[in-house]
């Protein structure tokens, strides 16, 4: 049977058509195929070594050398590193105690010297009665100016103190980092106690 030319014309133009849609479809689906799909994680998950943190209680978060220098050069910070706070802060407030005392010392020697040569005229006429100025002795002599450098040492010397006590604490802290708290019974007239000694 042999078709005409409009009927092979419709025929193509189906035939095109279902090959447009195939296409259509076919690209619709892959989308959805790829997201259906899951890759498989476990295949190439690769173990992670851990990293290696020391969770030994009887290692000190710092040596004892370099907390010694921590807290000499800052006093405090060895001891806030070792987990001493209250030790820290003693440290630090004598350390800012001293620094004041310091800076109100040195201007109590500063002025001192300034006035030093300070007079005050009291009189124009001496006892007798002839003309004379007579003046005062002057305010800051020399037994005061020296007291008051001395107060400036003084302040001087609690600071380095603190310093050296600051780092021989955190040495020692650091030392004895293993000696934890000890727990014991103890008899008592009334029964028994539990006794906890304190860590260091």
């Amino acid at each position: 049977m042999r078709l005409s030319k409009g009927a092979k014309r419709a025929k193509r133009a189906l035939t095109r058509s279902i090959v447009e849609l195939a296409a259509v479809a076919a690209a619709l689906a892959s989308p959805l195929v790829a997201r259906a799909q899951k890759p498989d994680s476990t295949a190439r998950a690769v173990p992670t070594p851990a990293p290696a943190t020391s969770t030994d209680p009887f290692t000190p978060p710092i040596t004892p050398r370099r907390a010694f220098a921590y807290s000499f050069l800052v006093p405090g910070y060895g001891q806030s590193v070792l987990g001493r706070h209250k030790a820290a802060v003693a440290f630090l407030l004598v350390e800012a105690v001293s620094l004041g005392m310091i800076s109100e010392s040195g201007a109590d020697v500063h002025e001192a010297r300034r006035g030093s040569s300070d007079s005050l005229i009291v009189s124009y006429v001496d006892d007798a009665g002839n003309p004379a100025v007579i003046k005062s002795a002057p305010r800051f002599d020399d037994a005061y100016r020296h007291t008051r450098a001395a107060h400036v040492e003084d302040w001087i010397a609690l600071l380095v103190a603190n310093h050296l006590f600051s780092g021989a604490d955190a040495f020692v802290s650091a030392h004895l980092w293993d000696v934890g708290p000890r727990l014991g019974l103890r008899m008592l007239p009334h029964g028994t106690a539990v006794v906890a000694s304190m860590k260091w």
